[in-house]
């Protein structure tokens, strides 16, 4: 049996890209993330010290999205997998980081996001 906890929709302001402008410009990225588990102890003693502070992985992945500018969305992908498998007794972590409006001369493509599954 695997447990998930699961932020979804996570909005962060971010310097992230190759060409210059997406540096200097900037945009809104949006990030999701499911920790494996087990979630039966928090489930029976409703306590948060059972489970995964929700509040403590927002702030490290807005730690790293508004951190470091860096060029690859899958840069910032792994960064926030190994950030929460490094500070959380997390299994298993899926990280979804999601970029409107990339920047591809020529399409019309409203947003590109890469995944990465990261397990201890």
């Amino acid at each position: 049996m695997t447990d998930w906890l699961r932020l979804t929709g996570m909005r962060f302001y971010g310097r992230h890209g190759v060409h210059a402008d997406e540096r200097e410009l900037g945009q809104t990225y949006r990030v999701d993330v499911a920790l494996a588990h087990d979630l039966s102890r928090a489930g029976r003693t409703d306590e948060l010290e059972d489970t995964i502070d929700y509040g403590a992985v927002f702030a490290m992945v807005r730690e790293v999205v508004e951190g470091e500018p860096r060029q690859l969305v899958e840069s910032v992908a792994e960064t926030v997998a190994t950030r929460l498998l490094e500070r959380t007794p997390a299994g298993a972590v899926r990280v979804r980081v999601t970029k409107p409006h990339p920047p591809i001369a020529g399409a019309d493509i409203d947003e590109e996001s890469v995944e990465v599954e990261r397990a201890r």
